[in-house]
This record gives structure tokens, C-alpha cells and sequence, in this order.
């Protein structure tokens, strides 16, 4: 405890003495993280609304035209449920489809109590059995008579596909080249606080101080570091997130169907991870500044 002791008092001492530098790097470092945190957030989301895209990948809504007879809305879904691969098929009146709207609305459903008209059309849900039928029928259904549109999430999920690949691709390149930069900037603020003690660390291994010994003070100094950066960029990061969450969240969940993931939830989870970074790369740029001085 004694020797752990020592290492912690010289590392803040050391730290103290060399303020711009740790500074630097810590700035360097939060920076770095903070990057990778908006990434790893827009990643999280993005594959969030995907996953619950996904969900309905077997339901294809068919919107149906004002002008249609009721006998023609009874035989285009008496024709769709009847097509191969259709599971059953659920129609769905223009009052209903106002109803849930207002529901998903929430609080700001009465704003659509006062129009006009209900601008919304009737429609079909159609559940298929797989990908196949429903690829099918997305094909078919727009050519019946009094098919107005139809909606099919397989093209979404595919796109959000493509866009979950860019952020998971895009943070790895990202996260590895501020990784490099991070731990050079370390290792090169150790080896300043080296350089101030070579005299004093040349007299401690001349006494027999082993190269750990003489290791512990820095690495403490780097993982001191990486632990203060991993809490301000968690910090900053939850910051940053909550403002948006509360700006345009209500209105991404109403149009999107979908929550963003809570602040809370992420800033626990980033914390753990930035955490991870901050140590390891105090730690290797430690090392790094360090190794180079006593190989010498």
C-alpha cells in the first residue's frame, strides 16, 4: 500500500507540475471520445428504428382511393387475401386510421380534432407469410383498380441497412485513427514529464529501483487522464443528446413510431466504454514514452 501510495502522489505531483501538457492531452482525448460518442449514439438509434422496422417487414398497407364503391373495397381485399403467400388481410376505415394518429399523438392528438375533413384514406393491412409474397404482392397490388398507394417497409429496412453499415463503418475508421492520434499525444506528454525527471529517475535506478517502479508514477499519470476525459465526454455527450431528445424527440416518436433511446441509458453505457478507451489509451501512451527511455 505503501508503494501504491508513493505512485499516486507522484503521478498528481507529476501532473501538477506539468499542467499544460495533461491538459492538452485530456482536452485531446475528450475530444476524440465525444466524436465517437455521437457516432455511437446515431448508431444505437438508427439500428433501434431498423430493428423496429423490421417487425413489419410481412406487413404491406395498402391505401385505397376516395372515389372507391364499397362493393369495389370489399373485392380488392376479397382479391388481395386470396393472393399466394397472404397470411389474412385487416381493413381499416379512414375513422380508425384518425384515431390511432390521435393516440400516437399523445397530448398534441387535439390538434386534429378540428379539421375540416379526415384527410386520411382507408386501408388494408396485408400480413404475408414470408419476404417472397410479400415482395408479390407489393408488385401486384398497385396495378388493381382503386389501389391508390401502398407501403411497403422491406425498401426502408434496407435502406436503414445500408445507413446502420455507414455508422458501424464510419465510428470503427473513426474511432481507430482518433485512438492513434490520442495515444501520440500521451505518450508524448509523458515523455516531456520524463525528460523533466531524467536526473531523479537516473538515480533511482541506480539505487536498484526496478523498471516498474520507475513505470507506476506515469501509467497512473495516463490512466488519471483517460479516466477524467471518459467523464467530461460522457458529460458533454449526454448533454448534447438530451437537448435533441427534448427538441425534436416527441416529434421524431410521432412521425417515426419509434422513441429515441434514453439519455440515461446511453450516458450509463458510454461511461463503461469510454471508460475502457480512456485507460487503455493512457495507459499504452504511457508505456509507449516510457519504454523508449529506459531501453535507452
Amino acid at each position: 500500500m505503501s508503494r501504491f501510495g508513493y505512485n499516486i502522489r507522484q503521478s498528481f505531483s507529476q501532473m501538477n507540475r506539468n499542467k499544460g501538457m495533461y491538459f492538452t492531452s485530456t482536452m485531446a482525448i475528450t475530444a476524440m471520445m465525444l466524436i465517437l460518442g455521437l457516432f455511437f449514439v446515431a448508431f444505437v438509434n438508427v439500428n433501434l428504428f431498423a430493428a423496429t422496422v423490421e417487425k413489419d417487414y410481412n406487413v404491406i398497407q395498402i391505401y385505397l382511393s376516395a372515389e372507391n364503391t364499397p362493393e369495389l373495397t370489399q373485392a380488392i381485399g376479397t382479391t388481395i387475401e386470396n393472393m399466394d403467400g397472404v397470411d389474412h388481410v385487416n381493413y381499416i376505415s379512414k375513422d380508425e386510421a384518425l384515431g390511432t394518429l390521435k393516440t400516437r399523438w399523445g397530448e398534441n392528438g387535439y390538434l386534429l380534432e378540428n379539421l375540416p375533413e379526415n384527410p386520411l384514406p382507408d386501408s388494408y393491412n396485408v400480413y404475408v407469410k414470408d419476404k417472397n409474397a410479400a415482395n408479390s404482392v407489393a408488385m401486384a397490388a398497385p396495378k388493381l383498380e382503386g389501389v391508390d398507394d401502398i407501403v411497403y417497409y422491406q425498401d426502408t429496412i434496407e435502406k436503414l441497412a445500408k445507413v446502420s453499415r455507414f455508422v458501424e463503418i464510419g465510428s470503427l475508421i473513426t474511432m481507430a485513427f482518433l485512438v492513434i492520434v490520442s495515444i501520440i499525444i500521451v505518450a508524448n506528454t509523458i515523455k516531456l514529464t520524463v525528460f523533466n525527471r531524467e536526473k531523479e529517475i537516473s538515480i533511482m535506478k541506480y539505487l536498484g529501483a526496478t523498471d516498474w517502479f520507475v513505470r507506476a508514477p506515469f501509467i497512473w499519470g495516463g490512466i488519471f487522464v483517460g479516466v477524467i476525459s471518459a467523464a467530461i465526454a460522457t458529460g458533454l455527450t449526454y448533454i448534447i443528446y438530451q437537448k435533441t431528445v427534448e427538441i425534436i424527440g416527441g416529434d421524431l416518436g410521432r412521425i417515426l413510431s419509434v422513441d429515441l433511446v434514453s439519455a440515461r441509458y446511453l450516458s450509463d453505457n458510454l461511461m463503461i466504454i469510454f471508460l475502457c478507451i480512456g485507460i487503455s489509451v493512457g495507459m499504452c501512451g504511457s508505456i509507449i514514452s516510457i519504454r523508449r527511455f529506459l531501453d535507452r
